[in-house]
């Protein structure tokens, strides 16, 4: 519902033409050129560069100390903030230049594949106290806080685990008809004002799944890396 803008950077190289598409390619196999739906995202601009190389350099192309010109392409791309190393060690795994010639700016855009909160649809729609009935059942819950009903059936959830009273303006503008989540205060079910459904399940009780999904993850990564799920409940809350 809400995604993280500042994790995105964008890199621009200038390579030589003869070996354009061979960075690109490695570039894009480190990780770069995701944009949404698409990969393999990047702009090329022909050109040329100009560099001379002093006595103690080994210059792929031109001589020491003698001003060269090169046609070469701009290559831009984006790549997430947390894979930067990656790709600047695959840039100068496959540059053929001493010295590559490149550089990285911040990016303000979304980047929608990180960020708080999420949404979907239910196949078959719900009463809203058989909805939350389920909730209640599936996460294990001794109670449910929640806002007025509203008198419609759920067929849009919103959920964000742990406290997700900052992504309620996120939810209503989704149009969900319900948002899960936890440790909403008094003032917060205010702001439901006969838009949503607000379910506040409790924090431990929103985030428990978390370990199922670092399971898959950690499996997934590293197939001789063995993984136990904890049985040892953390949830300092107790309910009379």
């Amino acid at each position: 519902m809400l995604p993280l803008t500042g994790e995105l950077k964008k890199l621009v190289v200038f390579v030589p033409t003869s070996h354009a598409d061979h960075v690109r390619k490695a570039l894009f196999a480190a990780g770069a050129g995701k944009i949404g739906t698409y990969d393999h995202c990047s702009y090329n601009v022909e050109g040329f560069g100009t560099f001379r190389g002093t006595d103690q350099s080994n210059p792929y192309v031109g001589e020491k100390g003698k001003l060269h010109l090169e046609k070469e392409v701009r290559i831009e791309t984006v790549f997430p903030r947390i894979i930067q190393s990656k790709i600047i060690a695959a840039l100068f795994e496959v540059h053929p230049y001493e010295e590559p010639a490149y550089d990285i700016y911040p990016l303000d855009n979304v980047y929608p594949l990180v960020g708080s909160g999420m949404t979907g649809v239910l196949e078959n729609s719900l009463e809203e106290n058989d909805f939350l009935q389920n909730v209640k059942q599936i996460f294990n819950c001794k109670i449910v806080r929640h806002s007025a009903f509203l008198n419609k059936r759920i067929t849009k959830i919103a959920v964000c685990g742990g406290s997700g009273s900052f992504l309620i303006p996120n939810a209503i503008g989704a149009n969900a008809d319900v948002f899960i989540t936890a440790d909403l205060k008094y003032h917060d079910f205010f702001k439901a004002n006969g838009k949503i459904v607000l379910a506040d399940i409790g924090h431990y009780e929103s985030e428990q799944f978390t370990l199922e999904l670092f399971y898959e993850i950690l499996t997934k990564k590293f197939h001789n890396f063995e993984v136990y799920i904890t049985k040892t409940n953390t949830n300092p809350i107790n309910y009379l």
